[in-house]
């Protein structure tokens, strides 16, 4: 991969490509009867006069503006409209409360809030809130704000499943360094009709849902809000989506009737977020005739490892580190672990997609062991360099002095007839005695959830305790939310 030019400004790479097709719809916002549409011209119209109407209220480049706002078009036009101008957008989660927002505030420091009606902003904001965005667009452009690639371009706050959110501070660099996924995972071209089932708060919507489509000039679909997962099938084949990109979960509520599904244009599938299980693949590949390419990544670099139409990845693997890649798998000390070993998965401090750091009060702290970020993943890796997935670090349950993936136990229930979602955890059950939970949804009974551990697992993997929810918590992009399982499931033990 070619270095990041200089100077350079992530808004205006982002929207060159679709300077040569200007009427071409960059973005359709799609409802149950019609598709809010934006062409290439009318976008970055949008994007540069909110620029020139931002540096006109007196802000300054390296300014920081919270985004509170939902999956309208003002998102990315706010997003792209800062960047542009030299200020530093931080999105979050449509529906964080009042006291979660308050909590952040000392974190990022903000100069202003843009924010739309009805969504929840901090008891006291710290600055102004700029309303009526739309009405911003129409401004004077700005031009674009051009300079060193490596300078702060936003923040984002990883999801906090496993701890406090923390805020992710990338440079204008890291919009180039997503040009890897486009063949190593997409195989994203010009011609195609991306369609993202996120939030654009999210980084998995906001890279692979809008900013990678534009910089090939290629159309953006996204479902209007309050959209049910249900209806998305029609979404894709009425729009004639090629590629579609979501967690596993919304993959399987779309297969929850195990029925074929008609997509005549869909090419492939995309999922990240977190392990795809290989009978869903397959289920989605029965269902479509079309596969799944799976991605891992995460806030602080985004998607890095995934199979791709070009090369993909074999069973029950995570595919490969995508061309331009700096990969190890190390010890925590940092020493390499043999191939075929378990280890944990880190990033070269020189790939041009690692943060520049965590935000903090006297700027950012990018932790790093030897030239490594230890990214938290536990992976090994075959012979041909295909990886393979075994949870997170802090995930690991341990019983009976064992060391155990929730992954691996989950996996063992993959296909029970009647199971709709399931997922390992450790409880406390008295002072120093933890064993293994198994929450589960669906119809399927204990008795037969318990015959299959037996015959798929060891007796030291197997759950002692299985408690059935009627759905296990998840964020509101689909995600499982391990944390908030424990603290469920301690609350029901």
């Amino acid at each position: 991969m070619q270095s990041c030019p200089s100077p350079y400004n992530l808004a205006q790479d982002v929207l060159a490509a679709g300077r040569a097709t200007p009427d071409k719809i960059a973005l359709a916002v799609l409802g149950p009867a019609r598709a809010d549409r934006w062409s290439f011209a009318r976008l970055e119209r949008a994007v540069l006069g909110l620029a020139g109407a931002l540096l006109a209220q007196g802000f300054v480049p390296g300014d920081r503006m919270l985004l509170r706002l939902g999956n309208t078009p003002e998102f990315p036009v706010a997003f792209l409209g800062a960047i542009a101008a030299g200020l530093v957008p931080i999105p979050t989660a449509e529906g964080l409360t009042p006291p979660e927002l308050d909590r952040l505030m000392p974190l990022i420091a903000p100069r202003a809030i843009l924010a739309a009606p009805g969504i929840t902003l901090p008891d006291a904001p710290p600055c102004p809130v700029l309303t009526g965005l739309s009405a911003l667009m129409d401004h004077a452009p700005a031009p674009y704000a051009m300079g060193d690639p490596d300078r702060l371009a936003y923040v984002v706050f990883t999801s906090g499943s496993s701890g406090s959110p923390k805020p992710v501070a990338h440079a204008h660099r890291a919009l180039h360094a997503r040009r890897m996924m486009w063949d190593g995972w997409y195989g994203l071209t010009p011609s195609d009709r991306v369609l993202h089932a996120g939030a654009f708060n999210w980084t998995f919507t906001l890279g692979t849902g809008l900013l990678d489509p534009w910089s090939i000039g290629a159309t953006a679909l996204i479902p209007a809000p309050g959209t049910a997962p249900e209806t998305l099938p029609l979404l894709l084949k009425r729009h004639d989506a090629t590629i579609f990109a979501s967690v596993p979960g919304i993959f399987r509520k779309l297969l929850a009737a195990d029925a074929p599904l008609s997509l005549p244009k869909l090419r492939h599938a995309l999922a990240a977020g977190e392990k795809l299980p290989e009978s869903l693949r397959a289920r989605w590949q029965t269902a479509t005739g079309t596969p799944i390419h799976e991605a891992l990544g995460m806030s602080e670099c985004s998607t890095f490892i995934s199979g791709s139409p070009a090369r993909p990845a074999p069973p029950d693997t995570l595919g490969y580190a995508q061309p331009g890649r700096r990969i190890a798998i190390l010890t925590p000390e940092g020493a390499m672990v043999p191939t075929g070993e378990t280890g944990i998965l880190a990033i070269h401090r020189d790939d041009p997609g690692l943060m520049l750091g965590y935000l903090g009060p006297s700027g950012t702290d990018l932790p790093l062991t030897g030239d490594w970020f230890l990214t938290g993943d536990l992976v090994s890796q075959d012979p041909d360099g295909a990886l393979r997935y075994h949870g997170r670090r802090d995930d690991l349950m341990t019983t009976g002095g064992f060391r155990i993936s929730p992954l691996e136990v989950e996996a063992a229930f993959q296909g029970a007839p009647g199971l709709t979602d399931c997922a390992a955890s450790p409880v406390t059950i008295k002072a120093e005695t933890e064993i293994i939970a198994l929450a589960h949804s669906g119809t399927a009974t204990e008795d037969a959830l318990r015959a299959l551990a037996q015959a798929r697992l060891a007796p030291y993997k197997q759950p002692r305790l299985y408690i059935a929810l009627p759905a296990l918590p998840r964020s509101p992009n689909g995600k499982l939310d391990r944390r908030a399982l424990r603290q469920l499931l301690k609350d029901r033990t």
